[in-house]
């Protein structure tokens, strides 16, 4: 298994701090708690979605009787984990995908 598969990844924001405008984030919703909520939730769906990625892959290299020397010698497994903590945040990729429109959200509350 390749550890550089990332073809039906999303482009990946910067992963340096970068300050906001909260005026820039209750555009679309009119109110900011509302922003941050959608944005939270959004981040949680792409943390689980890569959390589960990764126990997948990781689960190949699971057995039974693991020893110690069979822990440090498995390079392809270190390097699926290196990928991984190289991704961003997924509350930086969820800020980038709201502000760019990438995110569907409905509220039930205001459509009645």
């Amino acid at each position: 298994m390749n550890a550089n598969n990332n073809a039906n990844k999303p482009a990946a924001p910067a992963s340096s701090t970068i300050t906001r405008d909260l005026r820039e984030l209750d555009v679309k919703t009119d109110n900011i708690y509302e922003s941050l909520v959608i944005m939270s939730k959004r981040a949680n769906q792409i943390s689980n979605n890569v959390k589960e990625e990764l126990h997948q892959k990781l689960s190949e290299f699971a057995s039974a009787n693991d020893n110690l020397e069979e822990v440090f010698e498995n390079r392809e497994q270190i390097e699926i984990s290196k990928y991984y903590e190289k991704l961003p945040k997924p509350s930086l990729v969820a800020v980038q995908e709201f502000l760019d429109d990438k995110v569907y959200y409905r509220n039930p509350a205001k459509e009645q």
